[in-house]
């Protein structure tokens, strides 16, 4: 079990190390803001509090004295906490409030850091075994020390997650909007740590043992950094991590949509502006052009479309009617171009009209439409 605690430290460690490299690095463009500054302090108490962290969990005592790791670490806690909510109000709140709200923190921060010691102290927290500040075992100023810095993390939680929903509504930043969000998901989890402790700390004291169970302080507790480190830093990858999914996305419909696009080529020729590569340099004007040539294509082949023609093979009971529709859609594309190898015309074909039915003046609708007739037409090909 302390092995499993162990890495969780680590792994908070590390996290909130690599979040504060990556700040750093922008530090000639950005250390005027004060914005930015307050997040570098942020970062390091992030980084101290779990590397005593780790440090306690190695040994019992640190530059000589007992449990000193601990303190440091519950100490820096609330710093980092307090700290992290004045990262918000930097964000979100308009300077004069900012200022307020900032000298309230801070003083908050001075009193329950001067209070954990005092307690720490009286409960000769030096001389205690460590194991005191993982389960209070019974005594009764441990258990105070304890709960006193469990409602410290827990009421910076509470106050985040209330500000940050208002705040995210509030910018046209999406970036920052994001990183809102995500330091509200943190915000949760983190609270969710502070309610595990609780409970390991109350179930000790009353004598119950809850086995394995008592990890679960340490899994949200790592999970909520991860977390809280991506979102300090989102701002910087945000943007880049946005693109790179959008191309994602645009890629993987530009693939899906290649089957149907192949077969419609094949029949028609013409409707391709370029000769067909496997580039995907320019992937959006690519997608864009696939699309109007599927569009041509499929135009091309309305004689040979029989309106009778049945979306066998279709989906399962209960898919949805635009599933359905997709089936049947594709299956008489299907029939059409065979019907265009043959030479034979329908009596009651769909040689009239444009694309009454389905004909979106909305890119990205199109583009889901057409994927969905694209995936049914595969199956059909794969079926038959």
């Amino acid at each position: 079990m302390n092995t499993i605690r162990t890495l969780c430290f680590g792994i908070a460690a590390l996290s909130s190390y690599a979040a504060l490299a990556y700040r750093l690095s922008q530090a000639r463009r950005s250390w005027k803001d004060g914005a930015y500054r307050a997040l570098i302090v942020t970062l390091l108490l992030q980084c101290l509090t779990f590397t005593m962290g780790a440090v306690a969990m190695g040994s019992g005592s640190f530059l000589g004295v007992g449990n000193l790791a601990i303190l440091l670490m519950h100490l820096s806690a609330v710093a980092f906490c307090v700290s992290a909510q004045i990262i918000l109000l930097r964000w979100a709140a308009s300077d004069e409030e900012a200022v307020r709200r900032t000298r309230h923190w801070l003083t908050t921060g001075i009193v329950l850091d001067v209070a954990l010691t005092a307690l720490f102290l009286l409960a000769d927290g030096p001389g205690r075994p460590a194991s005191d500040f993982d389960t209070g075992s019974g005594r009764p100023l441990v258990l105070v020390y304890l709960l006193a810095f469990i409602v410290s993390q827990a009421v910076p939680c509470v106050t985040i997650f209330r500000q940050c929903g208002p705040y995210a509504e509030m910018t046209d930043n999406a970036s920052l909007r994001q990183a809102l969000r995500m330091l509200s998901v943190a915000a949760v989890v983190l609270f969710l740590y502070c309610t595990a402790r609780t409970v390991n700390i109350l179930t000790a004291a009353a004598g119950f043992d809850i086995g394995a169970w008592k990890l679960a302080s340490n899994l949200f507790s790592v999970t909520g950094i991860v977390i809280l480190s991506l979102s300090l830093t989102n701002s910087s990858w945000g943007p880049s991590a946005a693109r790179l999914l959008e191309w994602s996305r645009t890629y993987r419909s530009y693939r899906a949509l290649y089957p149907l696009w192949r077969d419609l080529y094949e029949a028609s020729p013409d409707i391709a502006l370029e000769p067909p590569g496997a580039s995907v340099s320019d992937l959006d004007y690519r997608l864009h052009r696939r699309v109007v040539e599927i569009r041509d294509g499929w135009r091309d082949l309305r004689p040979y479309i029989d309106r009778a023609t049945p979306g066998s093979g279709g989906p399962e009971s209960g898919a949805s009617e635009e599933s359905r529709q997709a089936f049947t859609e594709a299956a008489q594309l299907k029939q059409a171009l065979q019907a265009k190898r043959t030479g034979t015309i329908p009596h009651d074909n769909k040689d009239a009209g444009d694309f009454e039915d389905r004909d979106s003046d909305n890119f990205t609708a199109e583009v889901a439409w057409l994927t969905k007739v694209a995936s049914a037409y595969s199956k059909l090909g794969n079926a038959s």
